[in-house]
Parts: C-alpha cells; structure tokens; sequence
C-alpha cells in the first residue's frame, strides 16, 4: 500500500480523496499474519474491477475489527453514523415497515473507507436502489457438504447445461468458501417472487433429474452426502456475496470470477484466489473472465421453457 505517515495511521489516496488508514499493521487474519493494511491496499488495487459490481446496489457489510475467529464479528446493514457524508446510503423498505440506511460503494474512495472499518466481506443486493423491487441479477449457490469440489465441478456444469435449454447464460464465480455461484444477468423487468419461483423449479428440476447426486432440501440433515442446489438468495433484501470480495475465513480467500474454461483446471477449487496471492488475484482481474458478459435476458420466457421440460419429465 502506497502511503505516508508513521505510528498508528498512515495516508492513503483514494480517487479523488486522501484517507486516514488507522492501525495499519493490526493482524485481522491471524493463521496468515495479514494486516489491515494489507486488506486495504488489496481493496485499495482491485477497486476498478470490483465497484461496478457494487456500485448502486445496497450493501450488507461483514465486519471482524478484532480480526477473523475473533470478536466481535457481525454483519452490518445500516450506514455507521459515525461515517463521512461522501459515503452514499440508501434508505431501503424493511418488509416488516421502516426502513433501513445501507451503505453503497460507487466509488474507490468509499470501497477504501469501509475497508478501513475491518469490512472484510462485501455482500451485495441482486437488485439496485433505483429499482429494489426488480433483481437484474439471479444466483445459484452450489453449496458441497464437506470439501469435494469435484462434486462442485460436475453440479456447475449440469446447471449450465439446464439453463441452456431455456436459454440462459450463467457467469460463474468461486465463493471463496466451498463452492461456486452461478450468476445470471436479467433485464430487471420482473418482481422478486417470479424471478424466486424460476430459481426454485430450476433447482427443483435438476436435482429431480440427479437425485442421488444433488438436492433442494433445505435442512442439512435431509441432505446427506448431496451437494445443496440453494437458491434461496434470490428474494428481497437477501445478498450474495460480492465478486473480487475478500471473505472472512483463514486463508483470507477471494471470491473471484471465472471463465467455463477455467473449470477444467483440476487444481481449481473455492479457494484458488486468496490474499495470500494478491498477484494471482491480481492476474485473474486483469484477464477480465466477465469481459464479455451475455446480455440480460427476461425471466418470464425462459420460465415458460423451464415449464415445459418440468412437463415432460
């Protein structure tokens, strides 16, 4: 991290804006020596590739100002008061009534500042403040009962293979836990339920197809040894996590995008990119895997198709 300053603070830019980062060298991944300078400065580098995935979106933050396995370690959903007023909030509607400020990250400026508030994970809406009700994002977590990521491997591909027939294009992602997210782009024009109900008989249709390989049950001790079809992010105020965000977990792994081709690699799993490795994280941004993401498409036509192959099952 480039910086000037001594002791307990140091001086970093960010954009437009010079920020305080304060206890640079305090260790918030003890098993792996990792400061929060290092947090920042890796926050601080990825940031244009990382913000247009946040930028306009409500944000619900992980934060371990103690470091990882310690506490306190909570998850954040209204801005801090204590934030500058540069720091966007966007007040969202709770389902219960009222409402509730989260923070949103369009710039490196604010990416850096929540950093330095021990923000170690990034969890982001799938629909925007401009349009909260309408996700333009759908996501499948492919959730592995223990570490075979083989199991992971094989579920991803049968799950492009599915959204294919309905004609729908995932981009995929390592979790930076143990599986993977399978993520599509949608034109936002339907409401959370529809878009919820798709994700749901999708899920439902695959593991039918392979039901001693894969499952939608949601209680861990139906599950077995079945990899978990989870699609439950996929309604209102719910999160997923943030492409390029570091997660809160020894090793300091990444989540990180990926190509389909790079799910050939057998050394591939959840938690190839990590901290630990910024220049392969690093490596990884600058191959821009999203480059060329497939353009949104509408839910209600690949619903249709999807009713269809239920129908012939």
């Amino acid at each position: 991290m480039s910086a000037v300053g001594a002791g307990s603070e140091e001086r970093v830019r960010a954009g437009r804006r010079t920020l305080t980062v304060h206890r640079p060298d305090k260790v918030l991944y003890p098993d792996d020596g990792l400061t929060k300078g290092e947090v920042v400065g890796y926050y601080r580098g990825i940031a244009p590739h990382m913000v247009p995935h946040l930028r306009d979106r409500p944000l619900m933050l992980e934060r371990d100002p103690e470091g990882v396995g310690e506490q306190p370690h909570f998850m954040q959903k209204n801005a801090g008061a204590h934030y500058p007023d540069w720091v966007r909030r966007a007040p969202m509607s709770k389902e219960g009534g009222g409402t509730v400020d989260h923070p949103v990250c369009d710039d490196t400026a604010t990416l850096v500042y929540l950093a330095d508030q021990a923000v170690l994970t990034f969890h982001r809406w799938l629909s925007t403040v401009g349009d909260p009700r309408h996700p333009d994002l759908l996501v499948f977590d492919l959730d592995p009962p223990g570490d075979d990521f083989a199991a992971v491997r094989e579920a991803a591909l049968r799950f492009r293979d599915l959204l294919a027939e309905v004609e729908l294009d995932p981009l995929l992602m390592t979790t930076g836990s143990r599986g993977l997210h399978l993520v599509v782009r949608l034109d936002g024009r339907a409401g959370y339920d529809t878009v919820r109900a798709f994700a749901q008989d999708a899920a439902g249709l695959l593991a039918a197809r392979h039901p001693d390989r894969l499952t939608t049950a949601v209680r861990k001790g139906r599950r077995g040894d079945r990899l978990f079809l989870d699609s439950g992010r996929n309604a209102y105020a719910q999160t997923a996590v943030a492409p390029w965000s570091l997660r809160s977990r020894p090793g300091a792994p990444v989540a990180a995008p990926l190509t389909w081709e790079q799910l050939d690699d057998p050394e591939l799993d959840a938690r190839t990119f990590s901290l630990r490795d910024p220049d392969g994280v690093h490596a990884q941004a600058a191959s821009r895997p999203w480059a060329r993401p497939p353009r949104p498409r509408g839910i209600a036509p690949a619903a249709r198709r999807l009713e269809k192959l239920r129908g012939s099952t």
